[in-house]
């Protein structure tokens, strides 16, 4: 296949971006309001000084239109204003992955940030805080105010349809991945949307499922990351999730949304509907949900009658329009929208290049097979469905229309020498025969995943078969999988090498050549188990996964994810926090240091780069519990990490610090968090599965 190399090719997407922006140049140039023009940011108090001013001048008509969103032909994710009074329209756009759909007209192009699953894998909040601030600064360039992301739902299931979109398998994790990446939205003045609250974790009949969950499950799994997104990160809204839980419609559940996420973390944002996930009008009100979206088919005319039969009193009506004015305010987002301006293309690429590069995880290399040596192979067969496109990403709202891609081969042959011939792998004979003419192969392989359903964890397409006719008719195998979520692999050991490259986003051929090649040493760790089986998966119960008579039931508690495995001593395909390098790391010389009384704990030791390149390692703190009276803590969970760069041969140390939450757990009795008594287990390594350093520290 003969084309342009990846410089050629960045030259044509150039001329392109420039003539896609010039409509947008110009109007800049004209004269279009600046952002500048939009009010100055103001700190809270005042914001809600303010707001309370406006709010007692509206009319009970104004005050509902201010309560619902508006659908027109042009306008999609948008509240009107109130000219009267000064009231700007609010104007928002999805997504998690970068600027999705929203904003007045088509949905407008953007950087096709790797999806959010690839983010975690990075373990770098730095990164994370990177993915927001790229995403905050593109939402103010299209013209919006709210970027709805970041979706931290818990990846219960990995047959989850939108487990691109989230952060992985584990709370903590999640929690400070996505308090990064609120921060860096936010720090661009766009008010960023924690994501769905909560426990929104399948598409299957997704807007009607009840989901059971315990009350111990919902605040040590399920709540952590939205705590930490309201409580750390200062999330300006929240958004209320389609499914039940315990009963109860998200949008109008009074224990989730008013007691605990209003009144017991004293959350002052606002909260908003998932599109469509409002169900009444009064339980919805009163339960503390702020602003109904897309349109208004609760919270207009049935509202106002609400309140003027006091059904509803105008107190909480004001309370919700307080909530959201004031965010506007504090953001500077009380005034003219946003103009459209030009995105710095090549820059942000640049920046999402990086962070694929950083999550992409390296699950196998046998015999150092990899990385490919410049110059080392004259002929590579490039084979398989997503050899031939590049994966910019996931679909449903989410999906990002990038301003350009990057071509596997265009990406390879950029950082090679040699000839590359590529096939699509729909014709396995042809791809047989290349393999068996090339002195190496590359098969990219991948899915599809996307909001509104769930999807089997196997490839698609006969992809599987592709792998293993190639890998029999040429040893020198390397397979490179773009999912959306963990994937089996019945072909692995028939293959040398295997990298999990997640859906990479527009620079996918750059990005995946950078770690074949060893530009880019494989840092990346994975944030979800991959299954060895689909018996592994909780798949195997129906109670459990998808439902039954409209139903599901989280009955394996705590157990989710990779302390489902330990705790019934399963053995995944690659474990939770798995992911290898190209060089070699050693730990050593843990000390815990404990003052006698405290809850605190300092917990130190070394890393060493014991290789020949330089790399990153991510060194990952467990903690086993102590026996329970009400239920024991899964055997082991993560309670800290840390991403350390280290050349050939240099040591680090590392400290991380243990406070009153790591050795908590939530106690069903008092219906409080309470510390642990005994002795804790720490442990120390480079994986969930590979802990070489082990202590204990016993709590009063």
């Amino acid at each position: 296949m003969n084309t342009d190399s990846s410089c050629c090719s960045k030259l044509r997407i150039f001329l392109l971006l420039f003539s896609s922006l010039l409509p947008a140049m110009l109007l800049a140039a004209l004269g279009a309001a600046p952002a500048g023009a939009q009010q100055a940011a103001m700190n809270y108090a005042q914001a809600v000084q303010r707001a309370r001013a406006v709010v007692a001048k509206m009319t009970l008509d104004e005050k509902i239109t201010e309560l619902h969103g508006i659908q027109t032909p042009t306008l999609y994710r948008y509240i009107p204003g109130v000219p009267r009074l000064g009231i700007p329209p609010l104007q928002m756009t999805n997504g998690p992955a970068g600027v999705g759909p929203g904003g007045a007209g088509p949905q407008k192009r953007a950087t096709a940030l790797p999806s959010p699953l690839l983010l975690a894998a990075t373990w770098n909040p730095s990164m994370a805080y990177e993915y927001g601030k790229i995403a905050g600064e593109e939402t103010r360039s299209t013209g919006n105010t709210l970027l709805e992301g970041p979706d931290v739902n818990i990846a219960r299931i990995p047959q989850n349809g939108r487990t691109f979109e989230g952060l992985g398998e584990d709370p903590y994790l999640d929690a400070r991945m996505a308090v990064a990446n609120i921060e860096g939205i936010q720090s661009t003045g766009i008010m960023a949307t924690v994501k769905h609250y909560i426990a929104n974790n399948q598409e299957s009949n997704r807007f009607n499922v009840d989901e059971i969950v315990g009350e111990r499950a919902l605040r040590e799994l399920y709540m952590p990351a939205f705590k930490a997104a309201v409580l750390e990160g200062h999330s300006a809204s929240v958004m209320c999730a389609y499914n039940k839980v315990n009963g109860a419609f998200n949008c109008e559940n009074t224990p989730l949304l008013e007691d605990t996420l209003k009144k017991e973390w004293k959350y002052d944002g606002f909260v908003m509907s998932d599109w469509g996930a409002t169900h009444s009008t009064v339980p919805s009100a009163l339960a503390g949900l702020d602003l109904e979206m897309p349109t208004g088919r609760y919270f207009n005319d049935a509202l106002k009658q609400a309140v003027e039969s006091g059904q509803v009193p105008m107190s909480v009506i004001d309370d919700k329009l307080v909530r959201r004015f004031a965010k506007m305010m504090q953001f500077g987002t009380w005034g003219p929208a946003p103009a459209i301006t030009p995105i710095p293309a090549f820059a942000h690429g640049e920046v999402a290049r990086t962070i694929a590069d950083e999550g992409i995880v390296l699950l196998k290399n046998d015999g150092n097979l990899l990385p490919l040596g410049i110059g080392e192979y004259r002929s590579i067969a490039l084979i398989g469905p997503y050899a031939v496109r590049p994966d910019s990403g996931g679909g449903g709202s989410s999906h990002v229309i990038p301003l350009y891609t990057i071509t596997p081969y265009d990406g390879l042959q950029a950082a090679i020498e040699g000839r590359i011939t590529v096939l699509d792998g729909s014709d396995v004979d042809a791809a047989v025969a290349a393999a068996k003419r090339a002195q190496i192969v590359i098969v990219m392989v991948g899915d599809e995943n996307t909001e509104g359903r769930d999807h089997p964890i196997t490839l698609p397409e006969g992809q599987d078969k592709l792998i293993q006719a190639v890998a029999q008719a040429n040893p020198k195998t390397i397979v490179v999988v773009k999912s959306g979520s963990a994937v089996l692999m019945p072909w692995i050991d028939e293959t040398p090498a295997v990298l999990e490259a997640w859906y990479p986003g527009e620079e996918d051929g750059d990005a995946v050549a950078d770690v074949l090649t060893g530009k880019v040493d494989p840092s990346g760790k994975l944030p979800i188990t991959f299954p060895a089986s689909l018996d592994q998966t909780l798949a195997k119960n129906p109670e459990q996964y998808p439902g039954m008579d409209g139903t599901v039931r989280y009955t394996e508690g705590l157990d989710v994810g990779y302390r489902g495995y330990m705790a019934n001593h399963e053995a995944p395909l690659f474990p939770f926090g798995f992911g290898l390098s190209y060089t070699t790391f050693s730990f050593q010389g843990l000390t815990v240091k404990h003052a006698a009384g405290s809850h605190d704990a300092t917990v130190s030791f070394k890393v060493t780069n014991t290789g020949k390149a330089a790399g990153a390692e991510v060194a990952q703190l467990y903690l086993g519990f102590p026996k329970i009276a009400e239920g024991n803590e899964p055997p082991i969970q993560l309670e800290g990490f840390r991403k350390i760069t280290l050349n050939p041969g240099e040591t680090k140390s590392v400290e991380l610090k243990l406070g009153v939450p790591s050795f908590s757990y939530w106690s069903v009795k008092s219906h409080a968090w309470e510390v642990a008594p005994g002795e804790f287990q720490v442990m120390v390594g480079d994986s969930s599965a590979n802990t070489p350093l082990k202590s204990t520290i016993t709590m009063p």
